[in-house]
């Protein structure tokens, strides 16, 4: 077990068994603003022994009824007891800590969040979606417990202002059904009609991701809470959007498994409700 620690953010328990991952865990998390301490173990075995020891230079100054992390960044394939064992354990704790899991192991998704998962990412990981698992994390502790980096949240709307024919029209997010590159430009679709923007489409992905849009193809950014099917053909994958008239657009082959993540997430962001808007 080691520790790395600052003077502030959330406190995370990186565990795997292979040393190579529980390095790229480490990197990962030690090097993202959100996290203030780092605790590593080699398996479920010693990460319970350690989120259930009284040491009082692990606990920080938590209370006893308090977890001593905020979250479990966990592989699922472990010898002994498996990812999925422990987060059954931690889900029988007084005050459990969020669980992410990163593991190179996609057909375990489902029930990983069936076991209480807030997120789960597919070796191998990079920093902008473990930030992304950070976020999300933050958004649960409870009120007063924040670190001193506010959090974004998905209810905060945007609205983009649209020139047109002289006349500045704004135009809620909400209201954005998919974005379709056009050069240096983003083209809108929403539920009234299109607006062509000054933004360039990567920019709006950036910028939305926290609000439920994902880039499917280089060309179109879609809002998950509208995407009602997942069709697959001959020619790949594509999804069909609610919210107004159906629109089938295409899901290129990179853009396939982080898209099919995230659908399983979904329902349990509050997304995917047919013909939502």
């Amino acid at each position: 077990m080691s520790i790395r620690q600052s003077t502030s953010g959330l406190v995370v328990l990186a565990v795997d068994d292979e040393m190579a991952g529980l390095d790229e865990m480490k990197y990962l998390l030690g090097g993202n603003p959100r996290v203030g301490r780092v605790l590593t173990a080699f398996d479920a075995a010693e990460a319970l022994r350690l989120l259930r020891s009284d040491d009082p230079d692990l606990r920080g100054g938590r209370d006893q009824d308090e977890s001593i992390v905020d979250a479990v960044f966990a592989d699922v394939s472990m010898p002994g007891l498996s990812g999925m064992e422990l987060a059954r354990v931690l889900q029988a704790f007084r005050n459990p800590p969020a669980l992410v899991f990163i593991t190179g192991h996609e057909e375990n998704a489902l029930e990983a969040f069936e076991v209480g998962a807030l997120d789960y990412i597919m070796k191998p990981a990079n920093a902008d979606r473990v930030d992304r698992a950070l976020r999300i994390i933050e958004r649960g502790r409870p009120q007063g417990a924040a670190p001193s980096r506010p959090a974004e949240t998905a209810e905060d709307d945007e609205v983009i202002p649209v020139e047109l024919a002289g006349t500045t029209k704004m135009v809620p997010r909400k209201t954005v059904r998919w974005v379709e590159a056009q050069g240096d430009y983003a083209r809108l679709h929403t539920t009234d009609g299109s607006h062509l923007v000054r933004i360039p489409l990567a920019q709006l992905e950036e910028r939305w991701g926290d609000a439920g849009f994902l880039r499917i193809h280089r060309s179109y950014l879609v809002s998950l809470g509208l995407v009602n099917e997942l069709r697959m053909s001959s020619s790949g994958y594509s999804v069909v959007l609610g919210g107004g008239p159906p629109k089938e657009l295409p899901v290129s082959r990179r853009h396939t498994r982080e898209l099919k993540d995230r659908l399983v997430r979904a329902p349990r962001q509050g997304w995917g409700q047919p013909g939502g808007s």
